[in-house]
C-alpha cells in the first residue's frame, strides 16, 4: 500500500486524529503559568502588576495567531506544526535557562518576548490540529472539538502531575518539560496528520461516532485517574513513578482504534483474495466506469460552484455560508460571539493566571492542587459540552450558543462564591471556573464554523481567540494586577505581597458582572441563530431519511 493510499484510508485518518489528540494533550502549556510564576516573581523582584503583565505577554502571543490562520490556507499541516514546535522550544527553553540559574535573569522586556513566543507556539499547533480535524470529520464537529479541546484542558494537569510525581514540582524542571515534550510530540504528529476527505456515507458516520465514544471513555478515565492522584494526598517516590508510567500508557491507548481498523482491513483483504482467484481482473473492470462517473460528477459540481459564486457575488453572505474574515466581521453575529467569548475566557484566564497568588493570599502553601482541579474539570466541561451540544442539534435543533449562556451564568455564580472567601471556596471556585471555561472553548469553536463556514475557518478561529490576549490584558493585567497592588504591602527584597480574602474580592465581583453581560449576549445569539440550527437539523434528518429509503 502506497503512503498516499494509506493516509487517505480510515486507518491513516484515525492515526492522524490520535496524533492530534497527543498534540492537544501537550499544547495547554499556556495555562501552566501559575506553576512557575512565583519563581519568576521572586527571581526578578516583580510587583504583582509586573508579574500579571508578564503573564499577559504569553497571552499576547495568541494575538499573533492571525499569522497561523493566514498560513493555514497556504502551508501544509506538517509545516504549521513544525513552526509551532520550534517556537515553543525556544520560548520555554529560554525561560528554563533563567529559572534554572543557567543564565542570569534577562531584562523584563526580553522575558516578555520569550513568553510571547511560548504563547504563540500553541496557536500554530491548535490551528493545524483543529482546522485539519474539523475538515476531516466535519459531520461530527462537536465531538471532535470537545475531545481535542478536552485534552488541551487536561494538558495542564498532565504536566503538573507528572512534574509533581517525578520532580517534586520543581519550576525549572517543569519549564524544561514545557520546552522539550511539545516539540517532540509535534515532530511525531508531522508524520501522520494530513487533510483527508470526510465520511461520505451514513455507515461511515456511524462508525466515526462509535470511535469517538471510545476516545471519550479513554479521556474520562485519564481525567478521573488524574483527579484521584490529586486528591489522594502525598505519595512516595515508587508510587509516583508507577502513576506516571500508567498515565503514559493511558495516553497511548487511543492507538487501539487505528490498530483495530488496520487488523479489520487486513482480514477483509485476505478474505476477498481467498474468495476471488481472479481478483485483479474483476476489480479492474468496474473501475473505468467509476472513474468516468466521478469525472462527470466533478465537472458538474465545478459548474454548479461557479454558478453559485456568480449568484452569491451579487448578494451578501448569509449565516451558514462560507465567509471571509472581512465578511464575518461585517455581521452582528460575529461581534456578539466575540464579546460574549471575551466575557467568558477573559475572566477565566484571569483566575488561571492568578491562582498561585490567590492560593497564597488565602493561606495555602501548595497551590498545584487548584491548578490541576481547574485543568481536569475544564476537560469535563469541554468534552461533555461538545458531545451534548451535538446530540441536541441532531435531536431537537437546539442552538449551540445556549450552552455558552448556561456556562456564563454558572461562572458568575462561581465568582460570587470566590468573592465570599468561605472555607473551601477556592476548591469549589477552581472546579466551577474550569468547567465553564471548558464549555466556553468547546462550544464557541464549532459555533464559529457553523455560522461562518469552513473555507476560511483557520483565520476566523484565530481572530476569535484574540479574546485570549485581550481578556488577559483587561481582566488579569489591569483589573487583577491593579486591585491586588492597591491592597498589597511591599517586601524587603522588592516586589509586594497580599494576604487575606480582601486581596481579590473586588476582582471577583467585577468579573461576575462581566459574565452576566456575556450571558445576555449568548441568549441573543441563541435567538438569532435558531433558524440556522433548524436548517441544519432538517438537512441531517432529510439525509438520514433518504439513506433509509434507498
Amino acid at each position: 500500500m502506497s503512503f498516499e493510499v494509506f493516509y487517505s484510508s480510515p486507518v491513516g485518518k484515525w492515526l492522524g486524529f490520535v496524533a492530534a489528540v497527543w498534540v492537544q494533550a501537550i499544547s495547554g502549556n499556556n495555562y501552566t503559568f501559575s506553576n512557575y510564576s512565583d519563581a519568576l516573581k521572586s527571581l526578578m523582584a516583580l510587583t504583582q502588576l509586573q508579574l500579571n503583565n508578564l503573564s499577559v505577554s504569553k497571552d499576547v502571543g495568541k494575538a499573533f495567531g492571525i499569522l497561523a490562520g493566514l498560513a493555514s490556507d497556504r502551508l501544509s499541516t506538517p509545516v504549521i506544526l513544525l513552526i509551532g514546535g520550534i517556537e515553543g522550544f525556544i520560548g520555554y527553553g529560554v525561560q528554563w535557562l533563567v529559572v534554572s540559574g543557567t543564565i542570569k535573569p534577562l531584562p523584563y522586556w526580553i522575558m516578555c518576548i520569550f513568553l510571547c513566543m511560548g504563547g504563540n507556539s500553541t496557536t500554530w499547533m491548535n490551528t493545524a490540529i483543529l482546522v485539519t480535524c474539523i475538515r476531516n470529520f466535519k459531520k461530527n464537529r462537536g465531538p471532535v472539538t470537545g475531545i481535542l479541546k478536552g485534552y488541551v484542558g487536561l494538558s495542564t494537569a498532565i504536566f503538573t502531575d507528572i512534574c509533581s510525581a517525578l520532580f517534586a514540582s520543581d519550576p525549572s524542571t517543569f519549564l524544561l518539560l514545557l520546552a522539550v515534550v511539545p516539540f517532540t510530540v509535534c515532530l511525531t504528529a508531522i508524520v501522520f496528520l494530513r487533510e483527508i476527505p470526510p465520511s461520505s456515507t451514513n455507515t461511515e458516520e456511524k462508525e466515526e461516532v462509535k470511535h469517538f465514544g471510545v476516545i471519550n471513555i479513554i479521556a474520562v478515565i485519564i481525567a478521573v485517574y488524574l483527579l484521584v492522584f490529586d486528591i489522594s494526598g502525598p505519595h512516595g517516590k515508587v508510587f509516583s513513578q508507577i502513576f506516571a508510567a500508567i498515565l503514559l500508557v493511558l495516553l497511548g491507548s487511543p492507538l487501539l482504534i487505528p490498530i483495530y481498523l488496520m487488523v479489520k482491513r487486513f482480514i477483509r483483504a485476505n478474505s476477498e483474495n481467498n474468495l476471488d482467484v481472479e481478483g485483479n481482473n474483476i476489480i479492474a473492470e468496474p473501475l473505468l466506469p467509476g472513474e468516468e462517473t466521478v469525472k462527470k460528477e466533478v465537472v458538474v459540481v465545478e459548474e454548479n460552484v461557479v454558478a453559485v459564486v456568480e449568484v452569491e457575488e451579487k448578494r451578501p453572505r448569509v449565516i451558514g455560508e462560507d465567509h471571509t474574515i472581512f465578511e464575518a466581521m461585517r455581521t452582528l453575529d460575529f461581534w456578539i460571539l466575540f464579546v460574549s467569548f471575551l466575557c467568558g475566557v477573559g475572566t477565566g484566564l484571569a483566575v488561571m493566571n492568578n491562582l498561585g497568588q490567590m492560593g497564597l493570599a488565602l493561606g495555602y502553601t501548595d497551590v498545584s492542587i487548584f491548578i490541576s482541579l481547574t485543568s481536569i474539570w475544564g476537560f469535563f466541561g469541554r468534552i461533555i459540552s461538545g458531545s451534548v451540544s451535538e446530540y441536541f442539534i441532531k435531536k431537537a435543533a437546539v442552538p449551540r450558543p445556549i450552552w455558552n449562556a448556561a456556562s456564563q451564568i454558572l461562572m458568575a455564580v462561581g465568582y460570587i462564591f470566590l468573592a465570599m472567601a468561605l472555607p473551601g471556596s477556592l476548591y469549589i471556585g477552581s472546579i466551577v471556573v474550569g468547567i465553564c471555561y471548558g464549555v466556553r472553548l468547546a462550544i464557541s469553536v464549532p459555533t464559529a464554523s457553523e455560522l461562518f463556514g469552513l473555507k476560511y475557518y483557520g483565520l476566523i478561529y484565530n481572530v476569535l481567540i484574540l479574546n485570549l490576549p485581550l481578556g488577559s490584558f483587561l481582566f488579569s493585567g489591569l483589573l487583577a494586577g491593579l486591585l491586588y497592588d492597591a491592597q498589597a504591602t511591599k517586601t524587603a527584597g522588592g516586589g509586594n505581597t497580599c494576604v487575606g480574602a480582601h486581596c481579590y474580592k473586588l476582582v471577583f465581583i467585577v468579573m461576575s458582572i462581566a459574565c452576566i453581560v456575556g450571558f445576555g449576549l449568548d441568549i441573543l445569539l441563541t435567538i438569532r441563530t435558531k433558524s440556522l440550527y433548524a436548517k441544519i437539523y432538517a438537512s441531517r434528518k432529510a439525509k438520514k431519511t433518504s439513506t433509509v429509503l434507498s
